[in-house]
């Protein structure tokens, strides 16, 4: 289940979405996410669907591997459409003792569920075909303006790049830690949730000791390099928009347009 999780790791290849711009990557994704709350339409969410499709095709990274990404938000999934289907009010289709399912109900949770689905895969683009180094500069260029607020933007970008490069490492740990337990006769997978918890905590400890210490390990790495934020650094690959760029912007509006159509004239 710990393999499963993608967020966070990057698939490298050769295509045209890995050599844009962070930028264009960032924005891009930010406008497809509102996008998929513009309207409740299905013609709208079908073109999100297939705007979203050629995105992977075009990347070059395996469907599969995305979707794989899925399984571990099933559980989310799942939650949402049981409180769509019986708190949404409106024209009662089956009742169960104090339950109801609505006809509203069941539209919303279909259209809830394509949205999750979408949601998640369409950020999984954006982390794949981008390096931590490239997201860590297309953030600090983003929120540049906030720099005039005093807002430390070169620090929480590296935070926030930081935070998504630990992510597989820390999986990866959590999947070694456990199968040493297991080794060793603990068990996850049996009792009820109380015992479910208590049987984590030889799994947690370790985990937590093992994250702090990469955490201290990367500081005195950074210290000794010198490092002192985000004033006056040079880069040694500075973000230069290209004319691919460019035109991936018109694509990202022509989309947005046709979002609307859809939206309003369908």
């Amino acid at each position: 289940m710990l393999r499963d999780i993608t967020l966070g790791q990057y698939y490298q290849t050769d295509s045209v979405i890995h050599r844009l711009d962070p930028r264009v990557k960032l924005g891009g994704t930010l406008l497809y996410m509102i996008s998929l709350f513009l309207f409740e339409n299905i013609w709208g969410h079908l073109l999100a669907a297939l705007f979203l499709a050629a995105v992977i095709r075009i990347s070059r990274v395996p469907f599969r591997f995305m979707v794989r990404g899925m399984k571990t938000i099933l559980f989310l999934i799942l939650i949402t459409v049981t409180f769509n289907l019986f708190l949404t009010p409106g024209e009662a289709l089956v009742t169960v003792w104090k339950l109801t399912i609505t006809r509203e109900g069941v539209r919303m949770a279909v259209f809830m569920v394509i949205r999750l689905t979408l949601l998640i895969i369409g950020s999984s683009v954006m982390t794949l075909t981008t390096t931590p180094n490239n997201l860590t500069d297309g953030l600090e260029k983003m929120l540049g303006p906030l720099k005039l607020l005093k807002v430390p933007v070169h620090e929480v970008a590296m935070m926030m790049s930081i935070a998504l490069r630990f992510i597989p490492i820390l999986l990866e740990e959590t999947d070694k830690i456990m199968k040493a337990q297991m080794a060793r006769g603990a068990d996850f997978d049996t009792g009820n949730l109380i015992q479910r918890a208590k049987a984590l905590v030889p799994l947690l400890v370790p985990l937590f000791i093992s994250a702090f210490r990469r955490a201290n390990d990367l500081a005195m790495a950074m210290e000794a390099r010198c490092y002192r934020g985000g004033e006056g650094r040079t880069k040694m690959k500075p973000l230069i928009y290209r004319r691919c760029d460019y035109i991936a912007y018109l694509v990202i509006l022509a989309y947005l347009v046709c979002k609307v159509l859809a939206g309003v004239l369908l």
